[in-house]
């Protein structure tokens, strides 16, 4: 009787394997597909002397990083500041095990970047601004920001605002809901565009940090701009562009095209990178 069910016991044992392995092949497949992340970028100098932008990217068993440094322009050494933040950045993600403590992740390397940049300015003025954005491999995006670089998904056609600006600004308005001074103070202040905390300041405060990963949706676009991008074309004539089906790539360069067509006298650096989730 035994020998009788052999072929049928073999049968079965066989049939569970391979059951058992396009298991395994399914769930490797939708991790696969809930990981993959297009990446495009794009950069113009602009009217400016140097190119102060710095931009990188990067890719592990954990996730994907994004960053993208403005240095400061109107100060001397901004090249050198964006380079080591970005740089920084990255090498230290890449040393990362796994991606269970982010938030610990952005606040050290903010603080090792800034320690590094005023060690190299000994005490001539530089700086820069940051922006980076780390998506794990679930498809949660996580970031830090400080300065006036901007962090955005452009989700069905519309953007949702990820970071806010380190600019007076934000003093000023924070004044006008108080009561303080009127809507024309805010709009009419000549200083009102200058930073008040980046990376290389001697009184830098902490990055800002989301509180909580956000879950992005196929088709999301993620977006990295400095300020010569959303200062120089509209919101309407950059939706326009990010709402092309076309690769990350093409779309970067197609904005920054955007940038260069206005031929603004003082045009300044302008990049951008674009993660897209597929």
């Amino acid at each position: 009787m035994g020998l009788e069910l052999l072929p049928y016991i073999i049968a079965l044992v066989f049939i569970i394997v391979l059951i058992t392995l396009l298991m395994i092949r399914s769930m490797l497949t939708q991790k696969n597909e809930t990981s993959r992340i297009e990446i495009g970028n794009g950069q113009t100098i602009g009217r400016r002397d140097e190119q102060d932008d710095y931009f990188s990217t990067s890719e592990t068993n954990y996730g994907t990083i994004a960053v993208l440094a403005d240095g400061i322009s109107g100060l001397a050494n901004g090249r050198m500041a964006s380079t080591v933040a970005v740089t920084t950045f990255i090498q230290e993600f890449k040393k990362l095990s796994g991606l269970s403590n982010l938030e610990k992740f952005f606040k050290e390397t903010a603080l090792a970047s800034n320690h590094m940049i005023l060690e190299n300015l000994n005490g001539s003025n530089g700086g820069t601004t940051l922006v980076a954005v780390v998506i794990d491999d679930n498809g949660f995006l996580h970031w830090g920001a400080v300065g006036d670089s901007v962090i955005t998904i452009f989700r069905n056609g519309e953007f949702i605002a990820i970071n806010q600006k380190h600019i007076f600004e934000s003093v000023l308005t924070e004044r006008y809901i108080a009561g303080e001074i009127s809507q024309l103070e805010v709009q009419e202040n000549p200083l009102k565009k200058r930073l008040i905390n980046y990376l290389g300041y001697e009184g830098f405060k902490n990055l800002d940090i989301g509180k909580s990963p956000i879950q992005l949706r196929r088709g999301d676009k993620v977006c990295l701009f400095s300020d010569g991008v959303y200062d120089t074309i509209t919101e309407v004539e950059m939706e326009k562009i990010l709402s092309q089906h076309a690769p990350t790539y093409d779309i970067a360069q197609n904005i920054i095209k955007a940038v260069e067509q206005k031929r603004l006298k003082n045009q300044d650096n302008a990049t951008i990178i674009i993660l897209e989730k597929t």
